[in-house]
Order: structure tokens, then sequence, then C-alpha cells
């Protein structure tokens, strides 16, 4: 935990978005940028709004300072507390999967580094996020707050889902689910989806799931993928 702690300290010391994101960024990082969405296109990514997303978040703010310079390859990396920052293509796919239309209300199960949340909020969903570790919860929050994306982020368990909340428009889990979570296809709107990788073990695939009416549902298949296991419960600190 002691990256948490080194963050957390760290997050004292800033208190304006000039503390995270110095003048300069975009003169060192944005022709990166544009290569990644490039790189993007080329594995099958099409949604334009999706690729502006990703062009638009500053990658390199939600990762480790020994991970800086490696932001923009197509690769997740871990950012402590157990967890991982998933690779652009993963949060593509599965934002680009979600089918969003501006100002869906949108539900993300893992905040986790809040990379997914900005591209989320950038590609125009009204989001609500539910972390299950306090100290990332709290540090997120904060950091998605000092860097401008507007959402709403929730300390709690994501199998819970966020009831008082729901229902929603579409549902995004971003972590591997050995189960599908019952309460939350109730949280989701008729003609809403659910995007989330499930299986069991390490053999995960990556499952879009509409609800048809109030009783059925309807899977399709969208390959494999890999990603930290779903837990039940919450950490606190």
């Amino acid at each position: 935990m002691s990256w948490v702690n080194d963050m957390m300290r760290s997050l004292k010391d800033k208190t304006a978005i000039s503390d995270f994101i110095p003048v300069n960024e975009e003169l060192k990082y944005i022709t990166r940028r544009k290569r990644l969405v490039e790189e993007l296109k080329g594995k099958g990514i099409q949604s334009s709004s999706v690729l502006e997303a990703i062009k638009q978040v500053p990658r390199q703010y939600f990762i480790t300072d020994a991970l800086i310079e490696f932001a923009y390859q197509d690769k997740a990396y871990p950012i402590g507390a157990g967890q991982t920052i998933s690779q652009p293509y993963t949060v593509a796919r599965q934002t680009e999967l979600l089918d969003l239309k501006p100002g869906d209300k949108v539900l993300e199960i893992g905040t986790g580094s809040g990379y997914q949340s900005a591209v989320l909020v950038a590609a125009g969903a009204n989001l609500f996020s539910i972390e299950r570790q306090e100290d990332l919860h709290l540090i997120t929050k904060r950091k998605l707050k000092e860097l401008g994306y507007e959402l709403k982020c929730f300390f709690g368990d994501g199998f819970e889902g966020l009831p008082n909340e729901a229902p929603f428009d579409k549902i995004i889990v971003t972590a591997g689910a050995s189960e599908i979570p019952e309460k939350l296809l109730r949280q989701l709107k008729v003609g809403g989806y659910m995007v989330l990788p499930y299986g069991t073990g390490n053999k995960k695939r990556m499952y879009r799931i509409e609800r048809l009416n109030q009783t059925e549902f309807e899977r399709k298949d969208c390959g494999a993928c890999a990603f930290v296991p779903m837990l039940r419960g919450t950490e606190k600190l």
C-alpha cells in the first residue's frame, strides 16, 4: 500500500488543476495520443466519439510516475492497491460496446485509476462510478475533480450497484465477474446495455447484455478479455 500512501500525501499538496496538468502537457503528449488513436483504429475501434475521447484524455495522469513515459502504449499497467489501469484498446472497446448517446446515465463498476471514467465522461456519459477500495476511491475522486471531469463517485460494493440512483441507461463493469450480478441487471433500463467481462477462472469473455423487457435479457459474446477479478464487499481505510 506504499503507492497509495505516497499518492495520498502528494494529493494533499495539490490544490488546483494546474498542479496536475502542467501548462506544456499537450506539447509533449498530444502526438502520442494521436498515434494511439490511429493504433486503435487499426485494431477495429470505429466510434468517432470514443476515438475523440481517447484523444482528449491525458492517460499519463492516471498511472504511476515511473510509467508516465509508457502511458500511450496499448498496455495495462499496475496502479497499486492490487489493481491495474486497463489497456487503451480495452477501454475503447468497452466504451464502444455501450453505444453511448449524449447524456446517457451510466453506472461504472470499478472506478479504479479513473481513466475509464474520464473517457466515459469525455464521450458524453452522465456518469455514476463506484469503487470498493476506500483509499483508491478518495484518491481517484479528487484526481478526477481536479482534472475537470464531472461525475458522481461512490464508495461501495459493486455487486450491489447504486439502487437509489437507478435505473441506468448503460452499465459498465471494469473487473472480471465469475457470475452475472443480478442486482445490476435489475438496475438497467429496458433497452439498455450492460457490458462486462464474465467467465470462470482466468477464462473471461466480454459480453454485452441487453434488457429486452422487465424479465428478459439477451447476451452477446464480444470476445476474449483479461481483467482483475471482481470482488464482493468493500475495503476501508
